[in-house]
């Protein structure tokens, strides 16, 4: 309840800062309230500035497409925005005493799309699949600590671990994988067919994907929960920029839509007809430093980097007012899992000793960098501007090139990140934030080439740690070695701010930044 509450005053709290009306949070549901006396029934059109790569959620990692397949492909929980890991393909689990063998019961009655039944064999194909790295998924490091996983019988799941997971829950959810028909990816073509034809247990199913047009989701006949969702279907429309999505929301071409400019924001602030609501989120936007590159393998000059940077600008560059700075923790977590701010050490504008660390470090006569924003992602642009005009007082020259993101993800996977953006969203659990990204290889991924060892035994520690306080204070002290040598810059957390025709009702934003909440969205008629 008090984590609920949190969500209720952080959205009263920001919306008194702006005008923008304040959502009340419901008791924690399944994708959001459900809506009592919901039409039935209608096609809603959403836009998209950021078009997903592919849907393919084992093997496809970027956040735009975990948006759009949450609603298509489930996992055996749920990420509530308290924090907690719901019961979704799952109806409940128990834990051994030692913590490491989990024993889940499904939930009876659930087809996938294709209309057959799902059973335990699915579940434990789906999950031993995610997690051998032979098969490529970036999902497979959130699953390192999994010996094994047993169908017990048709509606018993077994995982067995080598070391607790006070996580595995919350792993167990739905931005990687989902639970698909065993030995769906025997077929030579399986990856490739997940943009033609899903076959997961979701909401909605996959009606048609045409790249640079449009992805159209369709009501699943065959959805376990009675009555849901509300809608029959959802066109979701790629804009290219956001002046064609301002226009297509005046002229009710869209219905619902993510803004994410301020100057946006106003122009349809007092719009007729349109409706503006404000969400917490867990989302960051970040400047990641991968050590591949030459002078950022030196933690003098990330470091450098870090004390050029004021976050507060940026952030009203990029966003206007409508965000919160971070240290080393999304806003939604900090209370509950963050390091004290005042703690963590290179977090504000300190030219003189940027310039000295770079003299150390052998750049005395200055030093250039390349920063790579990704197309689409519209506060990249005045954000890079910015730190282009900071970096220079510190005799630092920024180049600034812009990429597709298909292309940034390529480079991400590969490892080959050098000096860029990155704009993510995290389930609510510190595991799921910081694992996967900076422990060292081979258990973890290691995007940055960070390769630090005391920051991977803290992330050890944290995971096998069963009391919550002592789990906290783990996560503290890894962040205080985030913030010391400087792998990433959490620069800020962009607000949620959705903007909706009045016909559209029910809808609410998930704090990951996720649509969830189409699943619960409806037409009034």
């Amino acid at each position: 309840m008090n984590a609920t509450r949190r969500w209720v005053l952080t959205a009263a709290g920001l919306a008194a800062l702006t005008g923008l009306p304040a959502r009340p949070a419901a008791a924690q549901e399944l994708y959001g309230p459900k809506a009592a006396g919901a039409s039935k029934g209608g096609t809603l059109t959403f836009g998209s500035l950021v078009e997903p790569p592919a849907l393919d959620p084992y093997h496809q990692g970027a956040d735009a497409r975990i948006r759009f397949t949450v609603l298509i492909y489930q996992g055996l929980f749920y990420e509530a925005a308290s924090g907690e890991a719901m019961p979704l393909l799952a109806q409940g689990y128990t834990v051994s005493p030692d913590g490491l063998v989990y024993t889940v019961t499904l939930r009876s009655g659930v087809k996938f799309h294709t209309g057959q039944a799902m059973t335990a064999k699915d579940v434990a194909y789906s999950y031993n699949y995610l997690r051998d790295p032979k098969n490529g998924s970036p999902g497979a490091g959130d699953l390192t600590l999994v010996t094994a996983i047993d169908a017990v019988d048709d509606t018993t799941v077994r995982f067995t671990l080598s070391k607790p997971n006070a996580a595995l829950p919350m792993t167990l959810g739905n931005k990687y994988g989902g639970v698909v028909p065993a030995g769906y990816f025997d077929a030579p073509d399986a990856k490739q067919a997940l943009n033609q034809k899903s076959v997961g247990t979701g909401p909605f199913k996959l009606a048609e994907f045409k790249p640079n047009s449009h992805l159209a989701l369709v009501r699943n006949e065959h959805y376990w929960e009675q009555d849901a969702p509300y809608l029959d279907r959802i066109n979701i429309l790629f804009v290219p920029n956001s002046a064609s999505l301002i226009v297509a929301l005046r002229n009710k071409r869209v219905d619902l839509a993510l803004l994410t400019r301020p100057q946006d924001i106003q122009q349809v602030e007092k719009a007729p007809g349109l409706a503006l609501e404000r969400w917490p989120s867990l989302n960051q936007k970040a400047l990641d430093l991968g050590s591949e590159l030459a002078p950022l393998g030196d933690v003098r000059v990330r470091q450098a980097v870090a004390l050029s940077l004021d976050r507060e600008e940026i952030m009203r560059a990029a966003v206007g007012g409508y965000g919160k700075v971070l240290g080393t923790m999304v806003p939604a977590m900090q209370e509950r899992w963050g390091a004290p701010l005042d703690s963590l050490p290179n977090q504000k504008p300190d030219i003189e000793k940027a310039k000295a660390l770079l003299a150390a470090a052998g750049h005395g006569n200055g030093l250039s960098l390349t920063l790579t924003t990704i197309n689409g992602y519209d506060w990249m642009d005045p954000a890079a501007v910015t730190m282009k005009q900071q970096l220079a007082r510190a005799g630092i020259d920024l180049a600034i090139r812009r990429i597709d993101l298909g292309v940034w993800i390529k480079n991400f996977q590969s490892k080959q990140m050098g000096l860029t953006f990155n704009d993510w969203a995290t389930q609510p659990d510190p595991h799921l934030l910081f694992y996967r990204h900076f422990h060292k290889t081979p258990e973890g991924a290691d995007f940055r080439n960070w390769a630090n060892a005391e920051a991977s035994a803290l992330l050890d520690r944290g995971l096998s740690e069963t009391d919550a306080a002592k789990r906290k204070e783990d996560y503290v002290q890894f962040q205080k070695v985030l913030a010391e040598t400087v792998p990433t810059v959490m620069l800020f957390s962009a607000d949620h701010v959705s903007v909706r025709s009045e016909a559209v009702q029910n809808y609410q934003q998930h704090p990951t930044g996720w649509f969830y909440g189409l699943a619960r969205a409806y037409l009034k008629k």
